[in-house]
């Protein structure tokens, strides 16, 4: 595929298969959700969150230059802070207490249902054992990322108002930090990706990461039912 094609394919996926339209997420967004199912669903994409910086150091182990890795490190000091109380993880557990979820409640992680663990064990191992080509084509999920995010923080203000509104924190940084890590992501698979077969694999390897972020979904939102 030539350089056009190739980001036309890899933007079909998400554009395609992004959770946005999982029924749970449609439901989150019309303000469908009870407080005790958005609480389930902080508390299991919470098990996702903190492994963010996991899969980022799996990947980051596998380039062979400075150039790559200095752009990765940046992701992992996103999530975990540059100092204690800073980072992504810290501002999905302020929303958890906004929400009112203790944070003690979600660092325990007792309550993660086995499908979530299993999505989430998937895309790490997935990080751990592809090649970098193809760990980083699975970051570009990223790309449908910052529309989520602008979707949900309205949806959030609008329905969920009992939400203390600094809890939204995370899902403001993420629109700026997704849209230019997946630029970077983006760039790094052109050159990495040169003949036809890294190419599909790339694509693949991002029909795979649509499929774990559904299937994390699937798990919260069957936990609901008949409840």
């Amino acid at each position: 595929m030539s350089p056009e094609e190739f980001t036309t394919a890899l933007r079909a996926v998400p554009a395609e298969r992004y959770h946005d339209r999982h029924p749970f997420n449609q439901r989150m967004h019309d303000g469908g959700l009870t407080p005790a199912e958005l609480r389930r669903w902080i508390v299991n994409r919470f098990h996702y969150q903190r492994h963010i910086p996991v899969k980022d150091a799996l990947i980051l182990a596998k380039f062979d230059d400075s150039e790559s890795r200095r752009s990765w490190l940046r992701r992992i000091r996103d999530h975990d802070g540059d100092a204690p109380g800073e980072g992504g993880i810290e501002r999905w557990l302020r929303l958890g207490e906004a929400a009112g979820v203790e944070r003690a409640r979600l660092l325990a992680g007792a309550e993660v249902l086995p499908g979530v663990r299993l999505a989430v064990d998937g895309y790490v191992n997935f990080c751990r054992l592809r090649p970098a080509l193809e760990a980083v084509a699975a970051s570009l999920t990223e790309l449908a990322a910052p529309t989520l995010m602008r979707t949900r923080i309205a949806a959030f203000e609008r329905h969920y108002p009992w939400i203390e509104a600094d809890g939204l924190t995370y899902f403001r940084d993420r629109v700026g930090q997704g849209s230019r890590d997946s630029q970077e992501a983006l760039a790094l698979v052109l050159r990495r990706a040169v003949t036809r077969r890294e190419q599909e694999a790339a694509v693949a390897a991002l029909r795979f990461k649509c499929e774990v972020l559904w299937s994390l979904l699937d798990a919260v939102d069957a936990a609901g039912e008949g409840r």
